[in-house]
């Protein structure tokens, strides 16, 4: 469902999709990021030889953003973490989307990002008698990030 003109989103849920498989319990994005280098140049003007200087778009940077979601028996994140791991690059970076769910549950925007592969997976503090929930942080570093319409 397409939003009204002028309404903005609210961060309802968010999902990851990576070569067809969907995890939409993502409860939190934080980090994600598209920046370039920035290039100055550098000269005289011709005409009355005042210095000028004139910003153009350099490389692209890659990219890091941290997905959590509560603690499931769902095993994705540890076997994408093991092959990276081991080393298995061809099989572990993935082209995929972050997406962004509205109270419907239909997607409003996708982050698409390319050859993200997984950095670190971290687990919550473990606490005897703490009644929170148990989430674990998964972070993914990319080569390149695109908005993308859902």
């Amino acid at each position: 469902m397409a939003l009204p003109e002028f309404d903005s989103s609210v961060g309802h849920s968010f999902g990851l999709e990576f070569d067809g498989i969907q995890i939409k319990s993502i409860t939190e994005v934080n980090g994600l990021k598209m920046e370039q280098d920035v290039i100055e140049y550098k000269s005289n003007t011709a005409a009355d030889g005042k210095y000028a200087i004139k910003k153009l778009p350099g490389r692209w940077k890659a990219g890091e953003v941290t997905l959590t979601r509560p603690l499931t028996d769902d095993n994705s994140f540890d076997k994408w973490i093991k092959d990276s791991q081991l080393g298995k690059m061809a099989d572990v970076r993935k082209g995929g989307a972050i997406v962004v769910y509205d109270y419907e549950g239909s997607a409003v925007k996708r982050y698409k990002v390319t050859n993200a592969w997984p950095k670190s997976l971290e687990i919550n503090t473990l606490k005897a008698g703490d009644t929170s929930v148990l989430t674990e942080k998964l972070v993914l570093t990319y080569e390149r990030l695109e908005v993308d319409s859902a």
